[in-house]
C-alpha cells in the first residue's frame, strides 16, 4: 500500500481534520513562517488530516490579485511531508476546490501535483447551477482526483439540495467521503439516510462539519430499511473550523467519542461537553451576528495562544463582531477544561523554531 492508498484508509476509517486559517502579515499579504507554524501546531496535537484552501482558508485566496492559492498549497503539503517523514505517520491532506468545472478540475490538478489525497469540492457561489449540473461538475473533479461532497450551509453561501441528489451524488466512483455542514437535523438526515441505501455506502466516509453539533454528531448512528434490512451509517471523523482552535482538546475528545459510541449507554459527561463545545462555537463563530466574524473569532482565539500575530483577514472589513471578544472571553472562562492553552505554552518555541522564527533556544519548549 503506498502513501496515497494508507492515507485514503485513514480517511475511510475516520480522523481529526482541521479546516486550517490563513496566517497574514500586517500588510495582510502571506506570513509563510505563520502558516508553517500553524501547521507544526496542528500536526504534533495529533490530526489524522488537515484540510486547507477551504472556507476557512478564505475563497480570496482565489482571486487573481491575491494568488495564494498555489502558495498556500505548497507550504501545507511541505509541512505535512517534513512532519511524515519525522513520525513515521501518514497524514491526509485535503484541499479544497471551487467554483465552475472548468476552475475546480484545474484546482483539482493543482492540488494533486503537490501530492494533496482528496479534494473538498465546494457548492459555494454556484446557487444559478441545477442540481444534474453539480453533479456533472463532481464527476468531472472526480475523474482528476478523490472528491469530499460537502453539503455547505446557506449562511455562508451554500444551498439546499433535494434527498435525490445526494442519492445520484453516492453514485459517483469518485466520491470517497461527504462533509455536512448543513447545520441542519433535517438536511443532515438526507445526507445519511442517501448514504445508508447507496450500494456503496462501504466507500463512502462520512465526516461531520456541524460545527453546532459536533459531538452528538459523532455518537450518533442513523438507522434505516432498505429492502426489509437495517442499513446504518454513521459519522466517522470531523471535518471542522472549529477544529482549527483547541485542537489538541479535539483530538482527545474525538477519541472519547469514539470509545463510547460502541457502548449501550453514553456517558451523560460526554452529552454534557457535547452543550460545552456547541456554547464555544458559538462565540468563535460569532451566531449573535450570522457567522460575521466566524473566521475572525478563530483568529482572536489562536491570537491569544500566540500561534498567530493578528487577526487579519484578505478582507479589511472581515473582523471580529461587537461583543465578540466578550463571548469568547465567557468560554474561556466557563469551559476551561476546553483548551489547550497548557500544551501549547509547552511547545510554542520549539514550533516557532522550526517554522523558521528565531527564538531563545533557552526558552521552554524545545522538544518535537
Amino acid at each position: 500500500m503506498n502513501r496515497h492508498e494508507m492515507a485514503l484508509s485513514i480517511l475511510a476509517r475516520g480522523t481529526v481534520i482541521p479546516a486550517t486559517p490563513l496566517a497574514l502579515d500586517c500588510d495582510r499579504k502571506l506570513n509563510e513562517k505563520g502558516l508553517r507554524l500553524l501547521m507544526n501546531y496542528y500536526l504534533h496535537s495529533g490530526v489524522g488530516g488537515i484540510a486547507t484552501a477551504v472556507h476557512t482558508t478564505q475563497f480570496e485566496i482565489r482571486r487573481p490579485e491575491v494568488a495564494l492559492l498555489e502558495p498556500v498549497l505548497q507550504i501545507v503539503s511541505d509541512e505535512i511531508e517534513q512532519y511524515e517523514q519525522k513520525s513515521g505517520r501518514v497524514i491526509v491532506k485535503v484541499a479544497g476546490a471551487c467554483g465552475p468545472t472548468e476552475q475546480a478540475v484545474a484546482e483539482a490538478k493543482l492540488a494533486k501535483r503537490y501530492g494533496f489525497d482528496a479534494v473538498l469540492l465546494s457548492p459555494g457561489g454556484l446557487n444559478h447551477l441545477s442540481e444534474a449540473e453539480l453533479l456533472v461538475r463532481t464527476e468531472a473533479v472526480a475523474a482528476e482526483m478523490p472528491v469530499i461532497g460537502f453539503y455547505l450551509q446557506t449562511a455562508v453561501g451554500g444551498r439546499v439540495f433535494s434527498y435525490d441528489y445526494w442519492e445520484k451524488l453516492c453514485a459517483i466512483p469518485g466520491v470517497v467521503a461527504i462533509k455536512c455542514a448543513s447545520f441542519n437535523r433535517y438536511q443532515t438526515l438526507d445526507v445519511m439516510r442517501a448514504v445508508a441505501m447507496s450500494e456503496r455506502r462501504e466507500k463512502i466516509a462520512l465526516y461531520t462539519g456541524n460545527d453546532d453539533n459536533i459531538v452528538i454528531d459523532l455518537l450518533t448512528k442513523y438507522r434505516f430499511v432498505k429492502d426489509g434490512k437495517v442499513v446504518e451509517s454513521a459519522f466517522c471523523g470531523g471535518l471542522l473550523g472549529h477544529w482549527s482552535v483547541w485542537t489538541k482538546k479535539a483530538v482527545e475528545i474525538f477519541e472519547w467519542t469514539q470509545e463510547e459510541k460502541h457502548k449501550d449507554q453514553i456517558s451523560p459527561a460526554l452529552l454534557t461537553l457535547a452543550a460545552e463545545v456547541t456554547d464555544s462555537n458559538s462565540a468563535f463563530f460569532d451566531t449573535p451576528n450570522a457567522f460575521a466574524g466566524c473566521i475572525a473569532g478563530l483568529h482572536e482565539v489562536l491570537r491569544r495562544q500566540g500561534l498567530m500575530e493578528n487577526i487579519y483577514c484578505i478582507n479589511p472589513q472581515e473582523t471580529l463582531s461587537p461583543g465578540q471578544a466578550e463571548e469568547i472571553d465567557r468560554v474561556y472562562a466557563m469551559y476551561p477544561h476546553l483548551n489547550d492553552d497548557a500544551f501549547i505554552r509547552r511547545h510554542l518555541n520549539a514550533w516557532k523554531r522550526a517554522a523558521g522564527y528565531a527564538t531563545d533556544a533557552s526558552e521552554e519548549g524545545t522538544d518535537l
